[in-house]
This record gives structure tokens, sequence and C-alpha cells, in this order.
């Protein structure tokens, strides 16, 4: 089994860095940030990683980063091509990295007592053999935020990283709506089975009860449109970086409309790829009669 990859993370101060490191850490990614050039210099001999290690690993460098050499840098690199780091340079013009000094009203860290074109400039210089040296170059002066950890996203997150946590959730109105809750679907526009006495019992897991709610004259246009929402909405929350999605659905007392249509969505959402988790948050909780009740029977 190979060591999943190294990647050095270098550039110009308020190019990106900081955002390129957090956006591979919300895909899954191991990331250090300004490590010392002597423990740099160890990995490096090392060979970085260990086989039986999973996670990909992001080594944030710059000018900042104590004993900074981008020579040395370099040639320790140059001089183990078998281990596979990759260098991503972030380059940005001196004119918008100004503006970028001047709105957040930071330092330069190389010019801390004068204009931060000083420090800019000066960096340039410093940074200039690793600018030269890295297999990715990538200029953010037009980048905001936002589109440089699309890039990132687009760029590094391979399959089985990053991908949007989701959970599918039934739950009573009863008692609340979940706090965690992305998407709330009210299913107390279905017939309920709490008035049929041989299915009040039961839950929506049970087959009679889920032919019960399926039998509704609204239900097969509700869950075609269920569907077409979420094949709009998902890969959206995932291009958007979401890293968790709830999706409630909610009825009276949680246990059998709610529980139903939880289950048929979360089976159509793994016919569709996803990996949803389901939770039925007030299954095991006392049924709520009373609260049923207050509801006229069809």
């Amino acid at each position: 089994m190979n060591a999943p990859p190294i990647l050095l993370v270098t550039g110009m101060s308020g190019a990106g860095k900081s955002t390129v490191l957090r956006t591979l850490e919300d895909l899954g990614w191991e990331v250090v940030d300004n490590l010392p050039l002597r423990l740099l210099e160890g990995l490096l001999a090392s060979g970085g990683r260990d086989a039986g290690t999973e996670r990909p690993l992001a080594l944030g460098i710059g000018a900042r980063t104590r004993d900074f050499d981008a020579r040395q840098i370099v040639q320790g690199i140059a001089d183990r091509p078998d281990y596979g780091f990759g260098t991503l340079f972030l380059d940005c013009d001196t004119g918008e990295l100004e503006r970028r000094y001047n709105e957040t009203r930071r330092r330069h860290p190389l010019a801390p007592d004068r204009p931060a074109t000083d420090g800019i400039e000066r960096e340039r210089l410093l940074m200039a053999p690793l600018r030269d040296f890295a297999n990715r170059l990538v200029d953010t002066t037009q980048f905001s935020a936002n589109d440089l950890a699309h890039w990132v996203r687009g760029t590094f997150g391979g399959k089985g990283h990053g991908e949007t946590v989701l959970t599918v959730k039934s739950f009573g109105f009863s008692r609340g709506v979940p706090r965690d809750a992305d998407i709330v679907l009210d299913m107390r526009f279905l017939r309920n089975p709490h008035w049929v006495p041989d299915l009040r019992p039961g839950t929506g897991r049970d087959a009679d009860v889920a032919a019960y709610v399926a039998d509704d004259p609204a239900y097969p246009a509700a869950m075609a449109s269920f569907e077409t929402m979420l094949a709009t909405l998902l890969p959206r929350y995932h291009a958007e970086g979401k890293s968790y999605v709830t999706i409630a659905f909610g009825c009276t007392g949680g246990r059998h409309r709610s529980v139903h249509v939880a289950e048929r969505i979360g089976g159509w959402l793994r016919e569709q790829g996803f990996s949803p988790t389901i939770q039925h948050r007030d299954l095991g909780s006392a049924p709520q009669d009373s609260l049923e009740g207050a509801v006229q029977a069809p």
C-alpha cells in the first residue's frame, strides 16, 4: 500500500494559504502549519509518512516559518523524488496583496514597521526558489476566499474526502423541531395511521403502516417533489463545502408518517449514491395520543 500524498502549501503572505489549509482540513486532510524547518527536514529524511497512514498530509510553510530558507526546502524535496511530495505555491499581485493588508489592518510579517509593499517585495525575493520549483502555481489575485476554497475542493477533493455527512431524521412536532435540521418537511398532510386502531400501536417501519401512508392520494406527487428538490440541493450543498446536512421529516408524534417517509427517502438517497444516516428521534418516546386526538380524524 502506497503512502498518501504530502502537499507543501506555500506562497505569498496574504495570498490564501490559511484558506487552502482550512479547506484541505475540511476535506479530511491532516494539516500542519508553520512547521519549524528542522522538523520538516526530519520529515523529509524519514520519507514523510508511514505506508499505513490513510490521511493525506498538508504542510503549510511560509516566510514566517522558523528558520525559513527556501533554497534549503527545495533541495530537501529535490533530493528525495521517490517520496512524491507536491508543492502548491500561491501567488498574488502586489497591489492586491497591499489592498488585502489595508483592508484587514494587519501588518506584513516582514515589514512590521514599514509599508506593506516593502515586506511584499522582500518576501518575493525570499520565496522565488519555491515559486520556481512548485509543480502547482495558483495566482489568487482575482480569487475571493470562497473562489479559492471552491478550487481546492475541485482539485483535491477526491472520492472519500470531504463528502457531505448526510442525515435523514424523523421527529414529532409535539416535541419540537430538531435544532440541527437544515431542511424541515412537514408530513402532517398525509393521512394518519393513528386513527386506525390496528395500526396505532405500530410505527412507520411496519409494512402495514407504510402501505397505509403510501396509499394517500397526495403521496406519489409529494415523494416525487421531495426527490427532485433533494437532487437539486444536495450537490449544491456539497459544492459550497457544507460538511453536514440534516433533512428532517416531522409529523405529530414522530412515530408513523415521518418515520415511513424518512425510511423511504433514505432508501432513495442510497440508490442515488449517497450514504445517509437515518435517525428516528421520537420513535422510542411515549405515544402522544392526547395530541393526536386534538386533530380531527378524516
